[in-house]
């Protein structure tokens, strides 16, 4: 991932000197970060992991470079990893998050998301909302005056891919030329992997039954950037040779016929068998939470090539460096 970037820190809560400040950055998709972003991102997040080795989780970090500021948590879905991780990350940069219901919030009762976005600007440092409608995102972006960061959306989850990433350059995958292998549904989460190709130079083979393929427009970009994406609609052709098989639940927060699609994803389930036809040291990734039984088995899922736990923890390191690119201190 390169060079770990120097963080400026700034304990005290004051403003950044003239020659710290940087515009403003909102990260509602990998591209707004760029490859060099990521790279930056990803450099501080190994970095900021290892200098905690050992500690309580809840001690701020040396630096604490975010003292003083506040996140709005806006969360109009339900949400675990998502939710503890930006809270837990705030908490190691010395900074602090607010929850915030939609149904408790005006926005829940009519106010427009612009508004919202104007109200919230003067009063935290920093939004993060987990919605369905990617326009909402943008929408709050438009009108803020602090970062806005995608925490999901029906488009797109580009936090999730930073802690993925993350997870495979600590377990000695390099991203150049890595071949990776989805299974399933071509929903954000694949959407974002895609994106993720693109900028950091790896391929995709997607095994995803007929209807159910990914967004065009990012496996457009990503080819245009010179990455190899595949669809295919036989499961074993797409891990063939895959250096990573990664999968996610079927069905989404309020999809719906269920049954329809269920059937439909059924040949694509990761087990012991599928998994055969990776390459012998290939890794196994699931964002979660996971429907065992449905996308992968427990012997997959708690199998030694499953590096699912690594994954979960490393949404907290993510997410401190997305927050840290954010508001200028990386990249």
């Amino acid at each position: 991932a390169g060079p770990h970037p120097k963080v400026r820190a700034n304990p005290s809560g004051r403003p950044l000197p003239a020659q710290g400040r940087r515009m403003m950055r909102h990260f509602l998709n990998l591209s707004d970060a760029g490859p060099d972003g990521i790279a930056a991102i990803l450099a501080d997040a190994r970095d900021r992991k290892a200098a905690r080795k050992g500690w309580a989780k809840g001690r701020p970090d040396a630096d604490a470079p975010l003292t003083g500021r506040t996140l709005a948590m806006i969360f109009e879905k339900n949400s675990t990893r998502t939710r503890v991780s930006f809270d837990m990350a705030m908490r190691q940069l010395g900074g602090d998050a607010m929850f915030m219901a939609a149904g408790q919030m005006q926005l829940g009762r009519g106010e427009t998301v612009a508004d919202t976005s104007r109200v919230l600007s003067r009063m935290v440092d920093g939004i993060v909302i987990r919605t369905d409608d990617h326009a909402k995102v943008e929408d709050m972006a438009a009108h803020a005056s602090v970062p806005v960061i995608n925490g999901l959306t029906d488009l797109s989850h580009p936090c999730q891919i930073v802690a993925d990433l993350l997870t495979l350059i600590e377990h000695d995958k390099p991203l150049p030329g890595l071949n990776v292998a989805w299974l399933g549904d071509g929903n954000n989460v694949l959407s974002s992997i895609i994106e993720a190709a693109g900028l950091m130079k790896f391929n995709v083979r997607a095994g995803c039954p007929q209807g159910y393929e990914p967004d065009q427009a990012f496996v457009d970009a990503a080819r245009a950037a010179g990455s190899t994406i595949g669809i295919f609609g036989d499961a074993a052709e797409a891990v063939r040779d895959a250096d990573v098989v990664v999968t996610d639940t079927w069905v989404s927060m309020g999809q719906e016929h269920v049954h329809n699609k269920l059937a439909a994803m059924a040949p694509y389930q990761v087990n012991e068998r599928l998994m055969a036809r990776a390459k012998p040291d290939a890794k196994f990734l699931h964002c979660l939470p996971a429907h065992r039984g449905e996308e992968a088995t427990d012997a997959v899922l708690d199998g030694p090539q499953s590096l699912i736990w690594d994954e979960a923890e490393n949404r907290i390191h993510a997410q401190k460096s997305i927050l840290l690119w954010c508001f200028g201190l990386i990249g």
